[in-house]
């Protein structure tokens, strides 16, 4: 059986906007339980793509999350200043936007992209998701791992 983009991917796709901030996007991405979304533009152009990964990223070299230990509890033993740094970096979430943390080089299919070539494309690029897009570069949808492994088991 053959099925294409336009067959498994998930539409309308849940996206935010370059001007965001981490903090909406973490609030986002919990409420809806996912990893990633494409950014996009007043017109609904796709811009890039913002995932956890782009998240830790920053807060690891921002010094966000290095106070918190493997539970994700601050230690008791955690200096005060220490915490107050923990404090500033939460605000410095609350203040960065989205688009000097996103991936700007985003790798793209459009509807009639056959899934084969859609699975070939996230296996080379190792890439979690990829948005679907018309010609103009406007967001149609997005496919994940998820919506491919899900079309496979029925197939």
């Amino acid at each position: 059986m053959k099925f294409t983009a336009s067959d498994i991917m998930t539409s309308p796709a849940i996206s935010v906007h370059p001007d965001d901030t981490l903090k909406k996007v973490i609030q986002l991405f919990a409420r809806h339980n996912i990893s990633g979304a494409p950014v996009v533009n007043e017109n609904n152009e796709l811009v890039g793509i913002i995932t956890e990964r782009d998240i830790i990223d920053f807060s690891g070299k921002s010094h966000v999350v290095s106070l918190l230990d493997t539970s994700g509890w601050i230690s008791p033993h955690t200096a005060t200043e220490d915490i107050a740094s923990l404090k500033e970096g939460f605000e410095l979430i609350a203040s960065v936007r989205v688009k000097s943390q996103m991936s700007k080089k985003v790798y793209t299919v459009q509807p009639g992209t056959t899934g084969q070539e859609v699975a070939r494309i996230m296996k080379k690029r190792k890439i979690d998701r990829v948005p679907v897009v018309d010609e103009k570069g406007h967001l149609l949808g997005i496919i994940t791992r998820s919506n491919l492994v899900n079309k496979l088991a029925e197939i």
